[in-house]
Parts: structure tokens; C-alpha cells; sequence
């Protein structure tokens, strides 16, 4: 299993530094000096993915802790440190900023544990800000609960969810509870913790949310702790017959979630953070491709309008019928890496060849159906081309034949072009040290009792 983590780790690695070298060679060759206005743009997806990289070589896992309120995240993160490094305190928002600090359980795994201000304590967008850049930073969410979920709660876990992170729930304060009680509530956690896109309306208790057909969470997935339990009255009787009562803080009770973590990282943890580092690769390389296309979209449409022409203009006058189809084939070929170099993305021949060909069988035949229909006008062109001069009147078969194949060659360069722009787009990072090909590779490698086995269907369906 190391030993399979260790392959995931360099992969990542290895897809990084494709990338960030081909950007390099971007710069070396003047193509980003030429243009200043991409290169600006450009910046901070570059910049991000050379922060990945150097996380990947220093291996620090980051766990952030998430949750409304007054549900202990802090508390929670100072237990498993074994000291109280984080303020906590009885009132809410203590936390008014993102915190990290280090922890080294079992002195071997160096982790970056981040402490988050509550989901309902930010107004408005800067609370979505700062929610969306620390889960982007993160290789595992702790999201802490105190009881049973509420809507807001609710809400803020499918959000989690949608980040495509694997993710802990935290049942705080189980000291506050009775077992009957506790029980009830871990196996409504079990259900919603899965992420079951119920709707409000759905929810019986106007309070609490309910979803009947969530799948249940794994034995990894929910853990039951008391970070800080409230003081309790000790009875004590002294020698001389004395009776007196006191209060005393009992331990915290968190070795369930800190074995939980440990088991994780040490079966999982370096798959965890190659996979995060190629989710932000991705995501960084298909924002740099999406602002390539946006500012030289006009560039892009005089090119494609450009090979339209010429190649309805060479396959009109060539007279020979599978020339015409050769001659066409090639002429979108060199229009996707006309198209690739124009946006100063990775393109080999072998992989224009791959777009085209996924191209023409995406169009639900269209294109298909207008090869076959141009290629038998080509038969019938180069038919009339050859006895044209025992019958004159073949001449018109033969321009009439010409013109109709043009338009058809036209067209297909045309949609050719519009869907390559697409294919650029989203497809900058496949390829055999691509993002998204790294991501497919280690998705298929995954054992069935990992916490990423629960992400693989999900992380497969966006790539």
C-alpha cells in the first residue's frame, strides 16, 4: 500500500512539472512576452500551481476543521494537539479568521490542522470566499457537529460535498447527550453525512433535516468525541467524615477521532495529497485555457473562417474523390494546432488526431453523414471530371458536384473548428501526464475500504 502511495505522490509530481514546464517553454519562446495582457492573466493559476507542487515536496497533509458556531472547532483541534493552542471560549465566533498550526501524530505524518471562523458567523461573500479557498487548500474536512442537523448545517455539508475533498463528520459534545440519545443521532448523521440532496421540503421537523434514502456513511466517515466536556460535581468524603462537593473537568475524549485520522493518513495520505495536488492542477490549467480562448476568441474565429475556405476551396477543385477526403482530413488536423498554438496550449499531431477523431463520432454521426455525402460527391465529381471531354455537358455535373462538396467541406471545417475550441478547452488537461489522466489512473487503483472509494464514482463523473 506504501508503496502505491509513493507511485500516486510522483505521478502528481510529474504531471506538476509537465505542466509548469510547458508554461516555461511558453515564456522562453516569447510567446507570453508578446502578449503581456495573458501572461498577467496567466499569473496566479502559475503561481498556484507551483504553491502545489512545493506542498506536494514538503508531504504536509492540511485538515480543516468546518461547522457553524459554538460547535467546538476549535476545541476539537485543540484535543488533538493535547494542548490548548486555540482560543476557545462560551462566546460565538471566537474564531474570526482561518488558523493553522502543526501536529505530528505519532511523530511520523507532519499535518497542518486549520481552524475555520463559523459558516454562519461570515456575512455574505467573504464567507463563501474564504470557505472556498480553504477547502481548496484542504486534503480532508472535519466538519463538526454538536447534535442533530440543522438546515443551515445541512446546506454548508452539501457545499462540502460538491468540493470533491473526503470528509469526517465530528459529533461533538457527546457528553451533553444520553446513549439513547446519541444513538438516535449518529444514525440520522449516517444518512445526511452521505450527502443526499433532499430537498427542505422533504424534512419533517421544521428544525432538523431528514433525509430517509441518504446512503449510510462508512465506520471512517463519523466520529463521536467530546472536545471539551462541560465540568462535573464530584462527590468526596474526607477521612475525618466529611462530605464536600467539587467540580472537575474531565479528559477530553478524542482518541477515536485521532486514531480515525491516523489510520487514514497512514493507508491513504499521500494518494489524499497527490490527489488534491492534481484536482488544483486541473483546475488551474483549465482556468489559464478558458482566459486563453476568452481574449483571442476573434483571433480564433478568423482561423477557423480561414481553413473553412480553403479547404471548401481545395476539395471544389481537386478532381480526385479519396484525395479530396485525405486532403480534407489533413486540413482539420492543421486547423486544431492552429487553433492549439493560437492559445498556446500542449498539441501533438498524435493528439490533434485524437480531438478530431473524438469530434466526428461525438456529433451524433452528423459529420460522419457529411464525409459519406461529400465522398460520394467526389466519386461522382471525379466521374464527370473524366468523361467531360466525351460529353461536354459532364462539365456542369462536375461543377455542380464541386460546389455542393464545398459547401459540405465548408460546414465541417467550420463545426470542426467551433468543437476543437471546446476540446481545447477542456481537454488541456489530458494526456499521459495530464491532470485529469493522473486523476483516472489513481481513481483506478483505489482499494474499496479507502475513504477516497466513496469520492471515485463522483470525482470520475467531473473530470
Amino acid at each position: 500500500m506504501r508503496n502505491l502511495q509513493e507511485t500516486h505522490l510522483n505521478r502528481a509530481r510529474a504531471s506538476l512539472r509537465q505542466a509548469l514546464s510547458w508554461y516555461g517553454y511558453l515564456r522562453k519562446s516569447g510567446q507570453l512576452s508578446s502578449n503581456p495582457e495573458l501572461a498577467g492573466l496567466m499569473k496566479p493559476e502559475l503561481e498556484a500551481l507551483n504553491s502545489t507542487l512545493n506542498k506536494l515536496d514538503s508531504n504536509i497533509i492540511r485538515i480543516a476543521a468546518f461547522g457553524l458556531v459554538s460547535r467546538g472547532k476549535s476545541a476539537v483541534l485543540n484535543a488533538l494537539l493535547g494542548e490548548k493552542i486555540l482560543q476557545t471560549g462560551p462566546l460565538n465566533g471566537v474564531t474570526q479568521w482561518p488558523r493553522s498550526v502543526r501536529w505530528q501524530p505519532g511523530g511520523k505524518v507532519l499535518v497542518e490542522l486549520i481552524d475555520t471562523p463559523g459558516l454562519d458567523e461570515i456575512e455574505g461573500e467573504s464567507r463563501a470566499d474564504m470557505a472556498r479557498e480553504v477547502v481548496h487548500q484542504a486534503d480532508l474536512i472535519l466538519f463538526v457537529v454538536s447534535g442533530d442537523i440543522t438546515r443551515t448545517e445541512y446546506q454548508a455539508l452539501l457545499s462540502l460535498r460538491e468540493a470533491q475533498k473526503p470528509l469526517i463528520l465530528v459529533f461533538n459534545k457527546i457528553d451533553l447527550y444520553p446513549d439513547t440519545d446519541q444513538g438516535a443521532i449518529y444514525q440520522n448523521l449516517q444518512q445526511l453525512g452521505a450527502g443526499n440532496h433532499a430537498t427542505c421540503s422533504t424534512w419533517g421537523n421544521p428544525k432538523t433535516a431528514v433525509a430517509p434514502q441518504a446512503k449510510p456513511l462508512l465506520p471512517d466517515e463519523i466520529v463521536m468525541v467530546a472536545a471539551e466536556p462541560a465540568p462535573m460535581e464530584v462527590r468526596v468524603e474526607w477521612p475525618d467524615g466529611r462530605v464536600s462537593y467539587e467540580w472537575e473537568t474531565p479528559p477530553p475524549q478524542v482518541d477515536e477521532l485521532k486514531e480515525t485520522i491516523l489510520n487514514i493518513l497512514n493507508r491513504e495520505g499521500r494518494s489524499l495529497l497527490a490527489l488534491n495536488a492534481l484536482i488544483q492542477a486541473r483546475d488551474a490549467e483549465a482556468a489559464i485555457a478558458q482566459k486563453t480562448i476568452d481574449l483571442r476568441e476573434q483571433e480564433a474565429e478568423n482561423i477557423i473562417w480561414q481553413f473553412t475556405k480553403y479547404k471548401a476551396l481545395a476539395v471544389m477543385l481537386n478532381p480526385i474523390a479519396f484525395l479530396d477526403i485525405l486532403g480534407g482530413t489533413v486540413a482539420d488536423l492543421a486547423l486544431i494546432r492552429a487553433l492549439a498554438r493560437l492559445y498556446g496550449l500542449p498539441m501533438t499531431s498524435y493528439e490533434a488526431g485524437k480531438i478530431l477523431k473524438t469530434i466526428l463520432f461525438s456529433s451524433g454521426g452528423l459529420l460522419l453523414g457529411e464525409l459519406g455525402s461529400s465522398l460520394l460527391l467526389g466519386l461522382g465529381k471525379s466521374t464527370a471530371a473524366i468523361t467531360s471531354g466525351d460529353n461536354p455537358s459532364n462539365i456542369t455535373a462536375f461543377a455542380g458536384s464541386a460546389i455542393a462538396q464545398a459547401g459540405i467541406a465548408g460546414y465541417g471545417a467550420y463545426s470542426v473548428g467551433k468543437a476543437a475550441q471546446v476540446y481545447l478547452e477542456k481537454g488541456c488537461t489530458w494526456g499521459q501526464l495530464g491532470a485529469s489522466s493522473v486523476i483516472q489512473e489513481i481513481l483506478s487503483q483505489v482499494d474499496q475500504n479507502t475513504i477516497l472509494y466513496r469520492l471515485r464514482q463522483e470525482l470520475g463523473l467531473k473530470l
